[in-house]
C-alpha cells in the first residue's frame, strides 16, 4: 500500500477558531448540549490530545479523569494501540460482516478465555447500546419471555432496547417506556428484586456492576451474588453490564468476578476500542448463544466487529492484561485512596463520601448540586471530570490505568484546591446554570 498520503483536512480543522466550532455545533449539531456546557462554564472543544492530557482549541490543557466513560483507560492515542491500527491499515479495512475473519475469531477467543463465561460465544457491535440490545434479544430468545428487570437510575445506552431498560429521563422523550416489559427496582434491594422475579416471567436481569450515571453506587456485600441466585431459581438470565467497570478499572479484568458471580451474559465496550476504533462485544453463555447455531444471520451489524476494530481490541485487551498494567493499577489505587481520603478529611462537611472500587471512584458532596460546583472549579484548574447526570451530588472521578506517579500527584493537588474553592462557591451562593433545559425537566417528572 505504501505510505498514506498526507491530507491537510485535519490541520485545517485544528486551526478553526473555537468560537466558530461552538457556533457551528449549536447551529448544525446539538444546540442543547452545546449550550449546556458553555453555560456550565466548561465549554470544552478538544483539539490535540495525548496520554491523559486534552488541549482545548483555545489553549487550555486539562487532565482527563472523565475518559469518556472509560474509553481512554489506556490514554488518548496510546502509542501501541495507534501503531497497531496504522499497521492494520496497510492491509485491512472494516472487512465484510458476513464472513469469518482473523481478527474477529481471535478477539472472540480472547474475550471468552478471559472469563467469566468460559463456554461462551461473542457477538460484536459498534457501541455499548448495541451490545446491550444484543444481550436483551438473546435473553428473550433463550427464555421465551419478554420482561426485563433493571435498576432504578440505570443507564445502558440510547438504542431501542437499551434506552427502555434505563432511566425515564432518556426513555420518555422517545416514547420508549414500556412498563409491561421493562421493570426497574432499587439497586441493592434484594426484596424488591425477589418480588420482581416471583412471577416467573422475567427474561433477564440487567445490571451495571457499579451503576455509573446514578453516581457509582457500590453494590452491598453479597448483593450481586444473591441476585444471581434469584435469577437461577427463576429461570432468568443475569446480564452483567461491564461497559464502564470492565477492562481492569477495578483491579480485575471484569468487576463482576470480584463478586463471585458467573453471569449468563456479559457486555463490554468503550475501553475495548482503545479510544481509536469503535468496537463492543456481548459474551453469550450457552443458552443465550443458541440462536447462533439456528440462524447466524439473525443479528447483523455492518460495522460491528470490523476487521480494524477487532485488531485494535486485541491489542487493547493484551495491554490491559499485562502484569505491568495490573501493577500500575494497584499502585494508583493506593495513591488515590490515600490522596482522596486526605482531601475528604480536610473537607468533612463538603466531601462527605468516597465511593470507590479500584479506579472507579465517585465523590459525593454535601450539596444537591455539589459535583457541578466542583466540576467547574476543576475545569478552571486543568482537570476534566464530569458530574453524574442522575445525581449531581456525585463527581465521576476516573483516573487512567497507566497514569504516571507525577501526574497522579499533580492531579490530587489540583483536586484539593478545586474542592476547597467549590465549597466556598456553594456556601457563598454562587449560582449555577440550570442542570437541564426546562422542557427536559418537565418531561421527566
Amino acid at each position: 500500500m505504501g505510505d498514506i498520503p498526507r491530507d491537510d483536512l485535519v490541520d485545517r480543522l485544528l486551526a478553526t477558531p473555537k468560537a466558530d466550532v461552538l457556533a457551528a455545533s449549536e447551529r448544525y449539531w446539538n444546540p442543547g448540549k452545546t449550550r449546556f456546557w458553555s453555560d456550565a462554564g466548561t465549554p470544552l472543544v478538544i483539539g490535540e490530545r495525548e496520554g491523559y492530557l486534552l488541549h482545548d482549541l483555545a489553549g487550555h490543557t486539562l487532565v482527563d479523569v472523565h475518559l469518556n466513560g472509560g474509553t481512554y483507560n489506556l490514554g488518548h492515542r496510546n502509542r501501541e494501540v495507534v501503531a497497531t491500527l496504522v499497521a492494520a491499515l496497510e492491509h485491512l479495512d472494516i472487512g465484510n460482516h458476513h464472513f469469518a475473519a482473523l481478527g474477529r475469531a481471535a478477539l472472540a477467543e480472547a474475550l471468552v478465555t478471559s472469563g467469566p463465561i468460559p463456554d461462551g460465544k461473542v457477538v460484536f457491535g459498534v457501541g455499548g447500546g448495541e451490545a446491550i440490545d444484543i444481550a436483551l434479544k438473546s435473553a428473550r430468545y433463550a427464555t421465551g419471555r419478554r420482561k426485563i428487570v433493571s435498576a432504578v437510575g440505570a443507564f445502558h445506552g440510547h438504542t431501542g432496547l437499551a434506552v427502555a431498560a434505563g432511566n425515564d429521563r432518556y426513555a420518555e422523550r422517545f416514547l420508549a417506556t414500556r412498563p409491561d416489559e421493562f421493570v426497574r427496582v432499587p439497586f441493592n434491594d434484594l426484596d424488591a428484586m425477589a418480588a420482581a422475579l416471583e412471577g416467573g416471567d422475567v427474561a433477564a436481569v440487567l445490571l451495571e456492576t457499579i451503576p455509573a450515571t446514578s453516581g457509582f453506587v457500590m453494590p452491598e456485600p453479597g448483593y450481586l451474588a444473591e441476585v444471581a441466585k434469584l435469577c437461577a431459581a427463576a429461570g432468568t438470565l443475569y446480564i452483567a453490564d461491564e461497559v464502564q467497570t470492565g477492562l481492569g478499572r477495578t483491579g480485575e479484568l471484569w468487576c463482576i468476578s470480584k463478586h463471585g458471580v458467573t453471569p449468563d451474559l456479559l457486555v463490554t465496550g468503550k475501553g475495548l476500542s482503545g479510544g481509536v476504533y469503535p468496537v463492543s462485544a456481548t459474551i453469550l453463555g450457552p443458552a443465550a448463544a443458541g440462536w447462533l447455531e439456528e440462524d447466524g444471520f439473525a443479528h447483523i451489524s455492518t460495522f460491528g466487529g470490523s476487521d480494524l476494530g477487532c485488531v485494535v481490541g486485541l491489542r487493547t485487551l493484551e495491554i490491559t492484561q499485562r502484569p505491568a498494567t495490573r501493577a500500575r493499577v494497584d499502585a494508583l489505587i493506593g495513591t488515590f485512596t490515600a490522596g482522596l481520603g486526605a482531601i475528604a478529611a480536610d473537607n468533612p462537611d463538603w466531601l462527605v463520601e468516597i465511593r470507590q472500587d479500584g479506579l472507579v471512584i465517585g465523590l459525593r458532596f454535601g450539596h444537591p448540586q455539589g459535583a457541578r460546583f466542583v466540576s467547574r472549579r476543576l475545569y478552571e484548574h486543568g482537570i476534566w471530570a464530569i458530574f453524574s447526570a442522575l445525581d449531581p451530588r456525585v463527581l465521576q472521578f476516573k483516573p487512567g490505568l497507566l497514569l504516571s506517579d507525577d501526574l497522579a500527584a499533580d492531579l490530587l493537588d489540583r483536586t484539593a484546591t478545586a474542592v476547597r474553592l467549590a465549597a466556598d462557591d456553594a456556601r457563598s451562593g454562587v449560582e449555577l446554570a440550570p442542570d437541564r433545559a426546562p422542557d427536559q425537566a418537565s418531561a421527566s417528572r
